[in-house]
């Protein structure tokens, strides 16, 4: 069989960063993501034609070592079976993405996407730079009753487990995951949530006499509001409301979290639309999952292994030739308005390939950009929040 060299250093690098699994399905899993970038496509006949050259071998072999990754045990042959557990790869992740990042604050974003009437995901990434890598997730056959905050606990605490003490973890969830249960349970595991909630909502400040529609503290464009206070009339949820009611936007960002107001700020929050963009690149934008037609959960969960090696690869390539850029080698990154003009997969999917054709594997790193500093809040009593002329 030929040894392909750039093959076999990426080989290296996953055994190096995932010692946890056995050797030969931390190669496999190297295959795979390897074929993932060359076919641009998750998809098993794609990733097969294309690696199949590389390798020497027939695509019918190819395939079958390629289809034990996902295997269960039960359908695999001979003796001495295993199967991938997606569970162990959390750490590894985790800890890749994370590694040398002198400010230990990382934003985790917890939200759910679906595969049509087959899969409901429920992933926990990372995000990074307008993308998110999954680190820990959940498929579930679609439409199958039952609650989610279960499954939401047991991820939170792999990558708790990950990272270990010592780091601030701020949850992002969107308003269809709202719920005090959630919140407390972030919370106990000493992490931090900033969770967007619906308008109808009502809070009461500490100190004030009366429950008010949160809504009612940022009416106008521009207004921004925090204060530590009791949610929810019925459960009772001591926490902090930051508020903030953007020019353009439709809605205002009404956001809880545990944090004192001093110490976040709601555009934190701006950083959870990136799991969205990481949806996007795990299907058309990207690997194309939604062409699946697997339809058993757990070999779909393995899958997603493979899935966010690929991603964070492309991503920390992608990444650090942002934070370094070359004006002679890269298009530019940003208009002059800070928007980005290009995904970070997309500038690491053409950097890696033209390296493969020039005989290299680049490698990247993860640089976190800075978090927005919080802002102080204008001071606001009760009295004068029920003046006509609120706020002032």
């Amino acid at each position: 069989m030929p040894r392909n060299s750039q093959l076999y250093t990426w080989a290296n690098r996953v055994t190096t960063h995932f010692p946890e699994l056995p050797p030969p399905t931390a190669f496999v899993l190297a295959l795979w993501s390897f074929g993932l970038v060359l076919a641009h496509a998750c998809t098993l006949t794609l990733v097969v034609v294309h690696l199949a050259a590389i390798l020497g071998r027939s695509a019918n072999t190819v395939r079958q070592r390629l289809r034990e990754f996902y295997k269960p045990a039960k359908k695999k042959k001979g003796r001495n079976r295993t199967e991938l557990d997606p569970a162990t790869c959390c750490g590894p992740l985790v800890r890749w993405i994370t590694s040398g990042w002198t400010d230990k604050r990382v934003a985790l974003a917890l939200d759910a996407t679906s595969l049509g009437d087959v899969f409901t995901v429920l992933s926990a990434s990372i995000v990074y730079r307008g993308c998110a890598i999954p680190v820990a997730w959940a498929i579930l056959r679609a439409n199958t009753p039952g609650a989610w905050n279960p499954q939401w606990i047991t991820l939170l605490k792999r990558v708790k487990a990950a990272l270990g003490d010592g780091w601030l973890i701020v949850v992002l969830t969107d308003r269809g995951l709202e719920s005090p249960d959630l919140f407390k349970v972030i919370v106990n595991l000493n992490m931090h949530p900033l969770m967007r909630i619906k308008a109808g909502a009502k809070f009461r400040p500490t100190g004030w006499m009366k429950f008010y529609s949160v809504t009612d503290f940022v009416r106008h464009d521009g207004d921004r509001f925090g204060m530590t206070g009791t949610m929810y009339a019925g459960t009772q949820l001591s926490c902090t409301l930051l508020a903030c009611r953007v020019s353009g936007c439709e809605d205002p960002w009404l956001i809880l979290t545990d944090l004192p107001p001093s110490a976040a700020d709601p555009c934190w929050y701006a950083m959870r639309s990136w799991i969205e963009q990481g949806f996007k690149v795990i299907k058309s934008g990207g690997w194309d999952w939604q062409k699946t037609r697997m339809t058993d959960p757990d070999r779909a969960a393995r899958l997603w292994v493979v899935v966010a090696v690929a991603t964070l690869w492309l991503v920390e390539v992608g990444g650090l030739a942002e934070f370094e850029p070359r004006p002679e080698t890269i298009p530019q990154f940003r208009t002059v308005t800070g928007k980005r003009l290009h995904r970070l997969f997309r500038i690491g999917l053409g950097l890696i390939l033209a390296g493969l054709v020039a005989g290299n594997v680049l490698g990247g790193g993860f640089i976190p950009e800075e978090w927005p500093k919080p802002q102080p809040y204008p001071d606001v009593t009760e009295k004068s929040f029920q003046k006509p002329t609120y706020p002032t």
